[in-house]
């Protein structure tokens, strides 16, 4: 009963602090710790409260990893692949064993085997404060997968590397071997999350029903896991392979309504998972510091060594940051000089004599020259700079998983409380201290995401191949429901009619720029939050296609609709507001931005007017509703 009791006040903890923490701009990790600290000390809680770490690693840690990896492209993983592996495994490497040296001179009876599997303990980063973070402040897109592909990778080398440590602590392995074990635990996951992802894909492809297809996704992450650990090999790892493989052909075999229910079920589980450890991880303070008076070190020694762990990995996180950085920006120009060999490439390929080159061999060519031209323009485009690496590495945070593997380690091992200790301090200085201060070194460094023109026309840009998508789809003859039969003709010409409606003014929109030399900035704002102007610049957006408004008028404050700036242009994400004065600044609201736009009642139409929206005290709209010209 008590720890039901438990279960329901913890909820509702997560719930409320991530509400404030929405309110006060601060990432909800940072102040679930804090909170769970605070209640470690209150008289009703244990003193001896701890969580099994066997919870952490195989309940938690697999359905966490497996939903981040779900949402990362798997072409961006790829394309960032170098640089996640340099700083997921070497910088792991070399991270544990410099620390396993550190700690060797600081607690000399320790070993240094043992050293190392501190080391492997503190060395994964938890990206989860990073990413949120990043993402509600707009930062790059690379950054972000960056980060993320860390986060994933590094878990699993960490924890590979802990067991190898743990068993060289007895002189059972050698350096080779452990080279070998590491090699083999990776090698034989990756197979075994390939597997998974193949399989359960293609059966879950073959279930129709949304709730039941969510049912089976959430046993996905243990599909991988299990047979992984059962023979040896880093689960972790299958998991996050497991992951990368649904996200991306889920996309191709998975019905729409599938993939917002699963998205929406595993938004919630993630949720509670992601937060609900921090919480628990700051529960424990009072416990670790009980279990570390009894030991032989002293508490106070003790936190100073974490503290000196902390420095140095803040620091080694730099150095291996730096050369990664030069390294992107050398394949940035070398990017940039094959790109017209790539085109000659194309234009030999198209004067090849057709008895040579069938069709089929000609198409694979342009497959595979597309492919490298749209890697090539993603290295020239999104590249990372000094302060792009600046973000990275002041984004090495440790979490809950660092505190977790330290308590993994047996209770029979030398110094453990101490150990443990550490791992505990890292974790907390490096949460308070990085993540606390990550927005304001964002801010101060000027690092942005794309720009609201980028996004504007990166959707006019979908738009123009959903339509093409949707005539195409429409034309065929094979076009059949789920059970096989026709769809009725009226239903397929109302479709018709709306992709036609959709493709006439994503055209139009797009002639009108060009004929008045405007940009999608120009004309839609530019929004505001976009880093190129104040954020209480107000933007103007047609409340519906048909509208046919010159391209600047300022609102007047009669009435008002309101949009949020990522409504697609279009949209009839209109509602009502009371009179107000427009020319405020906007308030975000769930991360967007929200615009008010004033309008005046008239009973008759003219050109240029907002369309839809409702006078106050009208059941009935009030008809086109003009606005007036800033000119």
């Amino acid at each position: 009963m008590e720890f039901a009791l438990m279960l329901v006040v913890g909820v509702f903890i997560l719930v409320l602090v991530s509400v404030f923490a929405n309110r006060l701009g601060v990432a909800a990790p940072l102040i679930l710790v804090v909170v769970g600290v605070g209640m470690s000390f209150l008289p009703w809680l244990p003193p001896d409260f701890h969580i099994d770490p066997w919870i952490i690693l195989v309940v938690v840690l697999p359905p966490l990893l497996y939903s981040s990896a779900v949402n990362v492209p798997l072409m961006d993983f790829r394309r960032n692949l170098r640089p996640i592996g340099w700083l997921s495994i070497v910088q792991v490497i070399v991270t544990a064993l410099l620390v396993g040296l550190i700690m060797n001179a600081l607690i000399p009876d320790l070993g240094f085997a043992l050293g190392v599997a501190l080391g492997a303990v503190v060395s994964p980063t938890d990206a989860v404060a990073a990413t949120s973070i990043a993402k509600r402040l707009g930062l790059p897109t690379r950054l972000v997968t960056l980060l993320e592909g860390e986060s994933l990778v590094n878990d699993a080398s960490a924890l590979v590397l802990l067991r190898t440590a743990v068993a060289a602590t007895a002189g059972a392995v050698s350096i080779w071997g452990a080279l070998g074990d590491f090699l083999y635990a990776a090698a034989l996951a990756i197979v075994i999350g390939v597997i998974a992802g193949y399989v359960t894909v293609w059966i879950r492809s073959k279930i129709n029903d949304p709730v039941l297809n969510t049912a089976l996704s959430f046993v996905v992450p243990f599909v991988a896991y299990i047979p992984a650990e059962e023979f040896h090999a880093s689960g972790v790892l299958a998991v996050v392979v497991a992951g990368l493989i649904t996200g991306h052909r889920g996309a191709r075999y998975f019905r729409a309504q599938d993939r917002v229910s699963e998205r929406l079920n595993w938004r919630t589980v993630q949720f509670l998972l992601e937060n609900g450890v921090f919480l628990v991880m700051g529960m424990q303070l009072n416990s670790l510091l009980g279990d570390a008076r009894a030991g032989v070190t002293g508490t106070w020694w003790t936190i100073a060594i974490g503290l000196i762990i902390t420095a140095t990995l803040i620091l080694l996180r730099f150095l291996f940051v730096t050369p990664m950085i030069w390294g992107l920006r050398s394949e940035e120009r070398r990017a940039a000089a094959m790109q017209p060999r790539i085109e000659s490439v194309r234009s030999k390929i198209e004067e090849v004599d057709s008895e040579r080159w069938d069709d089929a061999r000609k198409d694979r060519a342009r497959r595979l020259l597309a492919r490298r031209s749209a890697d090539i323009n993603f290295l020239t485009n999104e590249g990372l700079g000094w302060r792009g690496g600046t973000v990275i590495a002041w984004s090495g945070m440790r979490g809950v998983v660092t505190l977790a593997a330290a308590q993994s380690l047996d209770l029979n091992t030398p110094h453990r409380a101490e150990l443990v200790l550490i791992a505990f301090t890292v974790a907390f200085v490096t949460l308070m201290l990085q993540g606390g201060t990550l927005p304001w070194v964002i801010r101060k460094l000027g690092v942005s995401g794309p720009t609201a023109e980028a996004e504007q026309r990166e959707l006019q840009s979908l738009m123009a191949e959903i339509n093409q998508a949707s005539e195409a789809a429409l034309a065929s003859p094979e076009l059949r429901r789920p059970d096989g039969k026709k769809f009725s003709p009226e239903l397929l010409e109302r479709t018709r009619k709306q992709a036609a409606v959709r493709a006439e003014w994503t055209a139009k929109v797009e002639q009108e720029d060009a004929e008045n030399g405007m940009s999608i900035s120009d004309e839609f704002g530019p929004c505001a939050g976009s880093s190129s102007m104040p954020s209480a610049t107000p933007c103007w957006m047609p409340a519906r296609p048909e509208t046919t408004a010159p391209r600047a008028w300022r609102p007047s404050s009669t009435c008002s609709t309101t949009r949020t700036s990522d409504s697609p242009p279009g949209s009839r994400a209109t509602r009502l507001r009371l009179p107000h004065t427009t020319k405020r600044p906007p308030r975000q609201r769930d991360g967007r931005f929200v615009i008010g736009v004033g309008c005046r009642a008239s009973s008759r139409a003219r050109p240029g007017c907002c369309a839809g929206a409702r006078a106050p005290g009208r059941a009935d709209p009030a008809g086109p509703i003009p606005c007036r010209h800033a000119g």
